[in-house]
C-alpha cells in the first residue's frame, strides 16, 4: 500500500478500502505522508468525491486519530448541538441553556473563529473571566450541575483533523462536501454524546450557498452519525440574511442573553425553538409540539437564562452581564449609518456584512490575529422594512478601529435597496 497508489484510485474515481482511508488519514497525521502528496490526493476528493462508505471510513479514521471522550460520568441523556456556522449565529448561547433547563445535558466543545466573526469561543471570552479550558472532570462536573458548558475544544481530540483543516484551507481543498462532512464529524463523534443536533446553514452568509448543497450536506451528516451508532438529525436554517441583528462577539452575547430575558423575538427566536425542540424531541421528550412549547417556557419562565447565569458562574465568569448586558465590554468608537433617502429593504448579503465586521476587529485573518471583543454591527431593520430618509440603518463600533470609511461603505453596500423617493415612483 501507498499513498502514490491511492492517489491514482481517487483521480480515476476508484473507490478505497477503509485500509486505504485509514493509512492515508494516519500517515498524514503521524508525518509519513508530506503536504504535496496530502494536497494531491484532498482535490482528487475535490474533483471526485467520495461515496458514503469511504466518506463514512474517512470520518471514523480522523476520530480514531486521537481521544474519544467517555460520557458516561454524565447523569443523564447528552446532546450536542453544530452549526456549520454563519453571520450573527449565537444559538448556542440559546439552545443550550433551553434544552439544560428541559432536562437534557449539553456539553459542547467549539472553536475559535477564522474568517468574518470569532467563533464561540471568542464570543464566550469576551465575558470577564470566563475560562473557556478546563480539565474534562471539571467540565463534566459543571455539566452535571447546571445542564449546560462550552469548552475550547482539546488538542487531543481529532488531531488528523486538525491537520487536514489547515491544510485545506491552504490549497483550496474545503469545498468538497465529503471533506466537510468527516470535518464535521469526525469532531462531534469524539466529544461522544448520545445525540447529534445538526444546524445546516444556507445562503449568502454560510458556507452552503443553495438549499440543495445544504441538504446534501445534512443528509450525508445524518447517514454517517447513523452509522457510527448516534441518534442524528440536520435541519437546514436561513442565512441569507444575519441571524439576529448583532454581528460581532459581546455584541452577540448581549443579544442572546436578551433573547434569554424575554426582549428579543424574531427570526433567531424563531430559529432557536425550532432547533431546542428538534433536540428535545430525539431525546425522547415527547412531541415535537410537546417539545416546542417546553423550549418557549424555558425561555419564558427565565429558567434557561438562569442557567447560562450559573455556567458562566462556574467557568469563572462575570455572571452579573446576564441581569446587566451593560457589564460586556464597551466599544471606544461608533459610527452610525443612516438612509439617504425613502428606501425600502429588499435583500442584505450576509457575508459582505461578515465582512465589514472583519473591518472593525471582530474577526481573524490569521489564526494568531488578536479579537476585539467590542467590534461588530448592529443592525436597524429586517429584509422587508420601509426606512425613511435619514432613519438609521445600522450601527459600527470598535475599539481598535476609529476610522469607519471602508467598513461602512462595505457594510452600506452589502443592503440592496428599492427606492421610495417620490421621483422614483413617477
Amino acid at each position: 500500500m501507498n499513498i502514490i497508489d491511492i492517489i491514482n484510485k481517487t483521480k480515476r474515481a476508484v473507490p478505497l478500502s477503509d485500509e486505504e482511508i485509514s493509512y492515508v488519514v494516519s500517515g498524514y497525521t503521524n508525518g509519513d505522508i508530506p503536504d504535496y502528496q496530502m494536497s494531491a490526493w484532498l482535490m482528487a476528493v475535490c474533483l471526485n468525491g467520495l461515496n458514503e462508505h469511504e466518506t463514512v471510513a474517512l470520518t471514523k479514521a480522523m476520530r480514531d486519530s486521537g481521544d474519544i471522550l467517555d460520557m458516561s460520568c454524565i447523569n443523564g441523556i447528552t446532546a450536542d448541538k453544530h452549526s456549520t456556522g454563519g453571520v450573527g449565529d449565537k444559538t448556542s448561547f440559546i439552545i443550550g441553556p433551553a434544552a439544560a433547563a428541559c432536562g437534557v445535558y449539553v456539553p459542547k466543545m467549539s472553536g475559535k473563529g477564522l474568517g468574518h466573526t470569532g467563533g464561540t469561543i471568542d464570543k464566550l471570552e469576551s465575558i470577564s473571566g470566563y475560562r473557556t479550558e478546563l480539565p474534562f472532570e471539571e467540565f463534566a462536573g459543571i455539566v452535571n450541575k447546571t445542564g449546560f458548558s462550552i469548552i475550547s475544544q482539546s488538542g487531543t481530540l481529532c488531531p488528523a483533523d486538525k491537520k487536514i483543516y489547515a491544510l485545506r484551507n491552504a490549497t483550496g481543498t474545503v469545498d468538497s462536501i465529503p471533506l466537510i462532512c468527516a470535518s464535521i464529524m469526525s469532531k462531534k463523534l469524539a466529544l461522544n454524546a448520545d445525540i447529534l443536533l445538526l444546524d445546516v446553514k444556507c445562503g449568502s452568509g454560510a458556507f452552503m450557498k443553495t438549499n440543495l448543497e445544504a441538504r446534501k450536506l445534512g443528509d450525508l451528516m445524518e447517514r454517517v452519525g447513523d452509522a457510527a451508532g448516534k441518534k442524528c438529525r440536520a435541519i437546514v436554517t436561513d442565512m441569507d440574511s444575519p441571524l439576529g441583528s448583532c454581528i460581532g462577539n459581546a455584541l452577540e452575547v448581549k443579544e442572546a442573553i436578551e433573547l434569554l430575558q424575554g426582549k428579543v423575538k424574531g427570526r433567531l427566536y424563531d430559529v432557536c425553538i425550532e432547533l431546542t425542540a428538534n433536540l428535545l424531541e430525539l431525546a425522547g421528550k415527547g412531541t415535537f409540539g410537546e417539545c416546542q412549547r417546553m423550549a418557549e417556557e424555558a425561555i419564558s419562565s427565565g429558567r434557561a437564562l438562569a442557567v447560562l447565569k450559573e455556567t458562566i458562574e462556574l467557568h469563572g465568569g462575570d455572571g452579573s452581564i446576564c441581569d446587566d448586558v451593560s457589564l460586556l465590554p464597551q466599544p471606544r468608537f461608533r459610527h452610525e449609518i443612516r438612509a439617504s433617502r425613502d428606501v425600502e429593504i429588499v435583500s442584505v448579503n450576509a457575508e459582505e456584512l461578515g465582512m465589514a465586521s472583519l473591518l472593525l476587529g471582530a474577526g481573524r485573518i490569521q489564526k494568531d490575529d488578536a479579537i476585539d471583543p467590542t467590534a461588530g454591527i448592529v443592525l436597524e431593520f429586517e429584509v422587508g422594512d420601509k426606512i425613511s430618509m435619514d432613519a438609521p440603518l445600522m450601527t459600527l463600533y470598535s475599539t481598535v478601529c476609529s476610522d469607519f470609511s471602508e467598513a461602512a461603505v462595505r457594510a452600506y453596500n452589502a443592503i440592496t435597496f428599492r427606492d421610495l423617493t417620490a421621483s422614483a415612483l413617477t
